[in-house]
């Protein structure tokens, strides 16, 4: 067993609850990080992705449940949490008017950091900024402010990572490096809990949590997810996909029906059904079935089309 492994998880919450008024927001989730782990949280726009972040990290207070965090209470330690987590906001939070250095530098006065002008030197040299560090931060691109970001929350050298949404408008050149960095540092043992709503960064994520309108729909091992809801997947390709698509979704066990550029998915958790399916189309040789793994993007689909969004139900 590895030392991330036998080592107790980074969190591990059960029931946490938030409300807004009269709104809830976040519904009895649960979760359990182990170390060194990049854990990704999936789901649309306004699913609670980033109001459980910030209850994981201190910002927020829940209004029930209870768990840990770092080893510290969540809802009795909220200061020795925050002094222990990187935070990185979906929206750019440095100012503009001062150089990436200047930055850096303000970000360690604020942490009371030792060695201050070595572990901004070291952040520049981490993150490829040393160049540029007399550039002022309203002038970067949005990977480099990305970049800019990582750096101010890795300077206090935390152990675990929130990051919202930290990909969002940013080229994916600047994706894929900032991935490379996040899997540097889980290699280190640092553990990334990561929203997001890319399925190319979904995959790079060890585990993976669905989350729709406050609630949990399902979690565990990215790999293991489409197993984990049964479900089953054809590919068809062919000419007009447009009117097969249109066809197929009339028809049993075509639970879901879904574009993926020159083909469509076919998707359901009745296997017999999907394959009598297969089967009514077998003399139509213009088409071209193949059955797949379904992946994490069809999971996605899946359980979104029966998720309910809690606003629009309270508003009906």
């Amino acid at each position: 067993m590895s030392d991330e492994q036998a080592a107790p998880p980074v969190i591990a919450v059960t029931g946490l609850t938030k409300n807004f008024g009269e709104k809830r927001v976040v519904d009895n989730f649960d979760i359990t990080v182990p170390k060194g782990a990049i854990y990704g949280f999936l789901g649309p726009n306004g699913s609670g992705k980033t109001t459980t972040i910030r209850m994981l990290c201190g910002l927020l207070t829940p209004n029930g449940g209870a768990g840990t965090c770092l080893g510290f209470d969540i809802l009795k330690d909220a200061e020795r949490i925050k002094e222990q987590v990187g935070y990185m906001t979906q929206k750019f939070s440095l100012y503009e008017d001062l150089s990436i250095r200047e930055n850096l530098d303000f970000v360690a006065r604020m942490y009371r950091l030792d060695r201050r002008k070595g572990r901004v030197d070291q952040a520049l040299i981490d993150l490829g900024l040393a160049d540029r560090q007399k550039q002022l931060a309203g002038s970067l691109s949005g990977g480099w402010k990305q970049r800019l970001a990582l750096a101010a929350c890795l300077l206090h050298e935390p152990q675990l990572l929130l990051l919202d949404e930290p990909t969002a408008g940013v080229d994916p050149k600047a994706r894929r490096d900032f991935w490379d960095e996040i899997r540097r540092l889980s290699a280190q043992g640092v553990t990334v809990l990561v929203s997001t709503h890319y399925m190319d960064e979904a995959v790079q994520c060890d585990f993976i949590a669905y989350i729709a309108y406050g609630k949990k729909l399902v979690d565990g091992p990215a790999a293991e997810i489409p197993a984990r809801i049964g479900l089953i997947t054809w590919k068809v390709a062919g000419p007009n996909l447009a009117a097969l698509e249109a066809e197929l979704k009339t028809k049993p066990g075509a639970e879901q029906v879904a574009r993926f550029g020159a083909s469509l998915h076919v998707s359901g958790t009745d296997e017999a059904a999907l394959a009598a399916l297969v089967d009514s189309y077998a003399d139509n040789t213009a088409y071209r079935w193949s059955k797949e793994v379904a992946g994490l993007e069809e999971a996605f689909i899946y359980l979104m089309a029966g998720a309910r969004d809690n606003f629009a139900r309270d508003a009906a």
